[in-house]
């Protein structure tokens, strides 16, 4: 069967973005399916742009910035199609993506979501194939830089980019969607992660392109989202057995960051984020109970899509030197073979 699509878009004071997004998103779409745009309280005209560049678009307002998580919800919540298709709002789909990304769902693949393939900017290099995430969090853009033409086939990845991701709208609606306290960052890593707690496999359909006019910088504040969700979801999502196992390894990426944070300019949002993740402990706690209830797999299948290696080339270069290595591969091998 060919499903229909619910294309959402969450735009804060986006409309530069969108000019050059909604002209590309409206031909991808046939009979059946809508365009929902969630408009973040935006003071900067986007819902007018999105009036004027996409007429048949539903427009969802919201009195407040809800995030890209909250918004996510909000917006989803008033879909009808089959397949939910979560675009950032500078992400521009390249003609035949409408037909791509439905491929999965019409050769039965079976994965529980999937995205596209997530080009930078210019259209010649990999933004994201597949984001892998390390055994203490840390989750990066995989394949970033490398050539468009190295991309991989159509197959199973880690976790999903939230730049483009397609989920059926019935398995978003029965895990919950987005955590929305997560606001920003971590939340697709969240949503993947629980999906393959539950037994779902994750892909990439790599016929489906956007081109993401992204660049890796990160203000004060987006560091603090950043360790704050990393933390969450290790809390929420990560087996009991696998979060033992680890602790001491979190332990000392912790005693790591805190004098990495503070020389890189970014320490006191290092604070304010552990601050926060044990002032919501309590609610992380009863998530966590919640999210368990619905395992599936094993800790030991669980773990066998998180990675010992830090390959990204944001991460310092002596986190990714031969004896950080070679010290963080025994170290998974032990857990790997008591899990």
């Amino acid at each position: 069967m060919r499903p229909t699509l619910s294309v959402l878009i969450v735009a804060w004071n986006s409309r530069e973005e969108l000019a050059r997004t909604l002209p590309a998103v409206t031909p991808e779409l046939g009979e059946g399916d809508e365009l929902i745009v969630l408009d973040n309280a935006s003071e900067d005209g986007t819902a007018e742009r999105v009036g004027e560049l996409a007429p048949a678009a539903r427009i969802v307002r919201s009195a407040r910035n809800l995030g890209f998580a909250g918004g996510c919800n909000a917006g989803a919540a008033q879909a009808r199609g089959d397949l939910l298709v979560i675009f950032n709002p500078d992400a521009a789909p390249r003609p035949g993506f409408g037909e791509a990304i439905r491929r999965p769902w019409v050769e039965e693949r079976g994965w529980a979501a999937w995205q596209a393939l997530v080009a930078d900017g210019d259209g010649t290099t990999i933004n994201s194939a597949g984001n892998p995430v390390h055994f203490t969090g840390i989750v990066w853009a995989g394949g970033h830089g490398l050539p468009l033409a190295e991309a991989p086939p159509a197959g199973e990845v880690p976790a999903l980019s939230g730049a483009c991701l397609a989920i059926p709208r019935e398995t978003w609606e029965r895990v919950g969607g987005f955590p929305e306290s997560f606001f920003l960052y971590h939340e697709d890593v969240d949503l993947s992660l629980r999906l393959r707690l539950a037994g779902g496999a994750l892909g990439i359909e790599p016929s489906a392109v956007v081109d993401h006019d992204y660049e890796f910088g990160a203000r004060e504040h987006k560091w603090r989202w950043l360790e704050r969700n990393r933390w969450a979801f290790l809390i929420r999502v990560y087996p009991r057995s696998l979060l033992a196992l680890l602790a001491p390894a979190l332990i000392l990426t912790e005693l790591a960051l805190i004098p990495a944070s503070v020389a890189a300019g970014w320490g006191r949002q290092k604070l304010a984020a552990n601050g926060e993740v044990v002032r919501r402990l309590p609610g992380l706690l009863r998530e966590r109970r919640q999210i368990q209830a619905t395992r599936t797999v094993s800790a030991a299948e669980f773990a066998a899509w998180l990675t010992p290696d830090l390959d990204s080339p944001f991460i310092p270069a002596i986190a990714r030197s031969i004896p950080v290595r070679l010290a963080l591969r025994a170290y998974w091998r032990l857990v790997r073979l008591l899990l």
